[in-house]
């Protein structure tokens, strides 16, 4: 089977683009919400919801603690404004290309003329464009759809046409609705606004598809895109689009023997490599597989033991380990002998660890030796076959199993459990896109049979679906028993300039940056970093929203509790000028507690201001004179301090100049007496 994968398949430079945007914020901390799905595929909705992205529909819906991203489709001009009107700041992920025809209809739109719009009337894109016409606009999908407008509105032939297409329109669909148009609306401009990438894009799909005897289209079903994709290829071969790896195994390829892959604009590189990899992996019909091998030795085996049995069944007790082999004793003439390969399905298996003489083993016989007295043993095959009844009844009960993953090929992993081979594609191993997974090896893991193949014994697992069910499980779980003031030890998820998102064990809190400190920050990680682990506890619940807010601080942590056990009225101590006013000065006494010392208060003269004598950053020594605790608010003097000792000093000084003014005041009536006494 050849497999010929398009090389314009997968994302275009806007998803592309738009996809990146909200990975990189997600790994930058932040906590994203999107105005619709990003794009229009399920595996990367699903991979981002995991990691907490949340999708709303409405400005009104977006929670208070996200970012918000705007899709690649684009929002509406009315959509924008109730962003801007309710504050909410927000990131436009919207395709350039599409913002090229919002900006084409604003400019060429007026209240006169109408907007012709080739696409879906649905689609968020169409709904975007439409939002800034001023006048009328209609919306056709294809040529029929067009000629019905125009016979229904006469109007149209009479005005002037604003022409234009959605930007994953049918490129062949286009070309005979503008023909239309410009033989009907003689007072008409087109403007071709199909995205070159979705041309290029179909046009070798439609190439490929007329060479190969099957077409896989991969992408969601409610991108337009990809639905043309599948258009385009069914004119040519038989057509399958596909959501999901495992909906491959449901797919008759017989007679396929040149098969051809592409994939719409939303669809991931790595989904489109898993699609080739399993097609040439396991559906390819010219490769011998070791499921294959089996059958064939299985029916030689029933076949060679028709001279000596009517059953191919044995019972064998180990007598003896052989670095290449088995020997049992199966109670017959015959010396029995399992070869290393034959005695598990799981490659990894060692005979020498498991096994001990005496222990008894169901067996396949698989070829006989009269000459020699021998008989060749399996028991690979005979877990093989009995393991697919517990396969069956595993897939069919819905059952969780468990197993270590024993290889790692080319799109994900191999583990044996009952006996039977299980392949599990990576993008359904539960690991992200980019990791790797020969992590997994050696590893135990839960899955669920997702597919089987009865024919071909073939079964395709998903650990996702058990981490799917074990999240929700759990989430519900968490949910039923929550309640305000619970305590919990979680790990600081990510950060954000408005708080810290702390996992409690599968479900998400957040911790504002007001309850991380007691003190001003700036940042959360002034407090915390991503992967500490946290004292919190829940300080709200929103049970309707699956919103939790959590508290950090504790109140025996509070400085002004502190405060009040430390200090009272009355305490000299010493604190650092923090800011300077027109009225006094603040000094903080310990962290997260500040007095004010009045102008009044900070010397025992007359100041202007308080930089006459205070610099910030200062060390005074002050008194506390009062203390409210409900306002906190504390009153402080320097002045009060240095009074005691300015004022002794100010009547010693009197006392000096008293004496010093009588002594003059007594020499000056000497000398009057003396002078008097002369003149007589």
């Amino acid at each position: 089977m050849k497999i010929t994968v398009a090389e314009t398949a997968g994302f275009c430079f806007g998803v592309d683009r738009a996809v990146n945007l909200v990975y990189k914020m997600l790994d930058e901390g932040h906590k994203v919400c999107t105005l619709g799905p990003i794009i229009h595929n399920p595996q990367v909705i699903e991979d981002l919801e995991n990691r907490g992205v949340v999708i709303v529909d409405s400005p009104e819906a977006v929670p208070s603690d996200c970012e918000v991203v705007i899709r690649a489709h684009g929002v509406t001009k009315e959509t924008v404004a109730s962003l801007e009107k309710a504050g909410i700041s927000f990131t436009d992920a919207t395709c350039p290309y599409v913002l090229k025809i919002h900006k084409l209809v604003k400019q060429h739109s007026t209240e006169n003329n109408i907007v012709l719009i080739s696409g879906d009337e649905n689609h968020p894109e169409v709904c975007g464009f439409r939002s800034y016409c001023r006048g009328k606009s209609y919306v056709f999908k294809n040529e029929e759809e067009l000629l019905d407008l125009l016979n229904k509105n006469s109007d149209i032939e009479k005005s002037e046409i604003v022409f234009l297409s959605q930007t994953t329109f049918s490129v062949k669909e286009w070309k005979k609705c503008a023909e239309i148009i410009q033989k009907v609306c003689t007072n008409s401009i087109s403007f071709d606004t199909i995205c070159r990438a979705t041309q290029n894009r179909q046009e070798e799909a439609n190439e490929l598809s007329q060479k190969v005897d099957c077409m896989l289209v991969i992408g969601g079903r409610f991108s337009s895109n990809t639905v043309k994709l599948k258009n385009v290829c069914s004119e040519n071969c038989r057509t399958h689009l596909i959501e999901r790896l495992d909906e491959l195994y449901g797919i008759d390829f017989t007679g396929c023997s040149n098969i051809g892959i592409t994939a719409g604009a939303s669809t991931p590189a790595r989904i489109i490599k898993e699609v080739e990899v399993i097609m040439t992996e396991n559906f390819n019909e010219q490769k011998i597989t070791k499921e294959t091998q089996d059958q064939e030795l299985f029916l030689a085996a029933v076949d060679s033991i028709d001279d000596t049995s009517d059953n191919p069944n044995v019972v064998g007790i180990v007598v003896g380990i052989a670095p290449n082999e088995i020997q049992v004793d199966i109670g017959r003439k015959y010396a029995g002998f399992i070869p290393v390969e034959e005695y598990s399905n799981d490659p990894t298996a060692d005979p020498s660890k498991e096994l001990k003489i005496g222990d008894e083993l169901n067996l396949i016989i698989m070829k006989t030796n009269d000459n020699e007295g021998t008989m060749k043993l399996s028991k690979r095959l005979y877990d093989r076959r009995a393991s697919w009844k517990n396969i069956v009844a595993a897939k069919e009960n819905d059952e969780v199993l468990e197993a270590v993953v024993s290889e790692v090929v080319r799109g994900g992993v191999i583990v044996y459990p009952l006996g039977a081979r299980v392949f599990i594609p990576a993008s359904l191993t539960g690991l992200g896109k980019d990791e790797d997974l020969s992590q997994l090896l050696k590893q135990t893991v839960k899955f669920k049979l997702i597919d089987l193949d009865e024919q071909k014994k073939r079964v395709v697992g998903s650990v996702r679906a058990v981490l799917r069910e074990e999240r929700k499980a759990a989430t519900e779980a968490f949910w039923a028993e929550i309640a305000e003031g619970q305590e919990f030890t979680g790990t600081v998820k990510s950060l954000t300039n408005y708080g810290a998102f702390v996992d409690l064990g599968g479900v998400d809190g957040m911790v504002h940056i007001s309850e991380l400190s007691w003190t001003r920050i700036k940042h959360p990680s002034e407090v915390v970093n991503v992967g500490d682990t946290v004292k919190v506890y829940i300080k709200a619940l929103d049970a309707e929203k699956r919103k939790i807010s959590l508290g950090y601080k504790r109140i025996e942590d509070n400085p002004w509790e502190i405060f009040k056990r430390d200090y009272e009225v009355g305490s000299v101590v010493e604190a650092t000028v923090v800011g300077l006013t027109t009225f006094g000065a603040f000094a903080r006494i310990i962290d997260g507690v500040e007095g004010l010392i009045h102008i009044s208060q900070i010397a025992n003269r007359h100041i202007a201001s308080p930089k006459e004598v205070l610099s910030i950053g200062d060390v005074v020594t002050v008194k506390i004179t009062d203390v409210d605790y409900d306002k906190h608010r504390i009153s402080l003097s320097i002045r009060v301090l240095l009074e005691p000792e300015v004022v002794e000093e100010t009547e010693e000084a009197a006392e000096e100049v008293v004496e010093e003014t009588a002594d003059a005041v007594a020499e000056e009536v000497a000398d009057e007496a003396v002078e008097a006494e002369a003149a007589e």
